[in-house]
């Protein structure tokens, strides 16, 4: 605990120097106090990083503590320990150990990546994803013989990393840029370093790439091989337009039968939008969300029957995980636990069964193009657009951000009605005698 001199010494630092408005301070105060008492408690590990990462993963996962409140107390601690303290060892607790090399330094920087992941509420893919290109890069580092230590990491590394990826893993030009925005994050969030002027970086190639599309009777067959939640999941995602993992994580309140809407919130880009919703499929999703009532209704008769909710919705709204229509449209067979509260919920349905099913209707379609599930949604542009939709409609349904991103679609369309005729087919025409033109290969 802090001494009560420090204290208050630790509030007149703060008024003095103009870091925090004077009817916070008591509160950053009383922050700072918690935390010391919790690192002289706790220590473990005796990393005072960690202990801070540790530390404040407690707090967020508080029913009683708000998310602005967790803010509040990393804020508080950066100010007790970098400002007030100066970069000096804490006189309130015992002497940490010399930070450790190798492993246990990466593992202390991978988990302040996580902390502060989940502070600014990122999605879990992107924790995972993120995560993961750090963990790449310091292998990378070990293989090459260079140090992972946070003092020792340069903007160069990354630039040998991700030249690394070009020329030796040769990734595409996307995984190379996911790559470089997940050890954005690392240097600029965790290390508090500007990567500066990485321009002599060998970056993949990325040459213009044209989606692919199902003409109308192929998407006709496609629905045809599919049966079940299979073809209801397919419809709406050729219907509607959608994402694979927007419509894995679309609620019960986010369908509006009489408005013929499909609300999607927090899409891309951490925006909302609105989409059609197809009357061919209004009647198969009722009577789905009938059997997906019968399921919640058991679950809540378990003890179950909570879902997971975004953001400090489920601490505003506490019964609200509990309640229909928070529920997922297309919930999993079995109830599984959150990775991040640890608590048992029923989550929505896995993409991979989505794209299993979808590429086995393709094979059984017969169709030859290189189709995935992403394809309905190119598809449901395209048709659009081929019936004189405006492309800024288009551009709204699909969520994009640029025009240019929708534009891709007036090439597809280009290429498949503007095909000019083959000289070959104008030379045949005019050359083949006509008793040739009825003859078959059995001739």
């Amino acid at each position: 605990m802090i001494a009560n001199g420090v204290l208050q010494e630790f509030q007149e630092f703060l008024v003095s120097h103009k870091l925090a408005k004077e009817k916070y301070v008591p509160y950053l105060a009383h922050w700072a106090s918690q935390f010391l008492a919790y690192y002289n408690k706790k220590m473990q590990p005796a990393d005072l990083n960690l202990a801070i990462a540790e530390y404040l993963n407690a707090l967020e996962s508080s029913d009683k503590i708000e998310d602005w409140q967790v803010r509040q107390a990393g804020e508080a601690v950066r100010l007790y320990i970098n400002h007030f303290k100066g970069g000096d060892a804490l006189t309130e607790i015992q002497e940490p150990p010399k930070l450790p090399d190798g492993l246990a330094n990466e593992q202390q920087l991978l988990a302040e990546m996580k902390r502060l992941i989940r502070l600014k509420h990122f999605a879990y893919n992107t924790e995972l994803s993120y995560l993961d290109w750090a963990e790449r890069f310091f292998k990378y580092l070990r293989e090459t013989g260079k140090s992972s230590r946070s003092d020792e990491l340069t903007p160069e590394s990354v630039q040998n990393f991700l030249s690394h990826l070009a020329i030796n893993k040769q990734v595409s030009s996307s995984t190379q840029n996911q790559a470089l925005c997940a050890l954005v994050f690392l240097f600029r969030n965790v290390l508090g370093k500007d990567l500066g002027d990485i321009s002599g970086m060998i970056w993949a190639k990325r040459g213009k790439k044209l989606p692919v599309v199902l003409g109308v009777e192929e998407v006709k067959v496609l629905l045809q091989h599919l049966s079940g939640t299979s073809l209801l999941l397919a419809q709406l995602l050729y219907g509607s337009g959608l994402r694979v993992n927007e419509l894995c994580r679309l609620r019960v309140l986010d369908v509006d039968f009489e408005g013929s809407l499909i609300v999607v919130r927090n899409g891309k880009g951490d925006k909302d939008r609105s989409t059609v919703l197809s009357e061919a499929v209004k009647e198969p999703l009722r009577l789905h969300l009938l059997k997906v009532k019968a399921l919640h209704d058991r679950d809540l008769a378990a003890g179950n029957g909570e879902v997971y909710l975004p953001g400090v919705l489920d601490r505003k709204y506490p019964k609200a995980p509990g309640e229909w229509k928070w529920q997922y449209v297309f919930p999993s067979a079995n109830l599984s636990v959150d990775p991040r509260s640890g608590k048992i919920r029923r989550h929505h349905i896995s993409d991979k069964s989505i794209q299993t099913a979808f590429r086995g209707a393709v094979k059984n379609a017969g169709i030859m193009k290189h189709a995935t599930v992403h394809t309905l949604r190119h598809s449901f542009a395209t048709h659009l657009l081929m019936k004189g939709v405006n492309i800024r409609e288009i551009q709204t349904l699909l969520g994009h951000k640029h025009l240019e991103t929708t534009m891709i679609y007036t090439h597809v369309i280009r290429d498949l009605q503007g095909v000019p005729q083959s000289p070959l087919d104008l030379l045949m025409k005019d050359s083949i005698p006509a008793e040739r033109k009825g003859v078959t290969l059995s001739d």
